[in-house]
């Protein structure tokens, strides 16, 4: 509870080799905000949907965890302005 603040995250890596992409998907499936991980074909790599408190918890959570993970070549967030039709 407490965490209805929702971004979804294209992300691309710099490598597809598979240190980089078992690394990479260990620490994110690991971290407690991440509600959803999916590798994809083609552009971006992956779709990250992360929920946080709010934009500054969301802030801390990219700069001091995602950022940090080697390899990461491209990062998008996107805010959702309004949920039209829910999961």
């Amino acid at each position: 509870m407490g965490r209805s603040f929702e971004v979804l995250i294209d992300l691309s890596l710099e490598a597809q080799d598979a240190e980089t992409v078992e690394r990479f998907e260990q620490i994110l499936a690991q971290a407690g905000e991440v509600i959803e991980l999916r590798r994809l074909f083609g552009s971006p790599d992956y779709f990250v949907r992360v929920a946080v408190t709010d934009l500054a918890a969301y802030e801390t959570f990219l700069s001091r965890h995602v950022m940090t993970i080697p390899r990461i070549k491209n990062v998008t967030s996107h805010f959702t302005m309004k949920t039209v039709k829910p999961a």
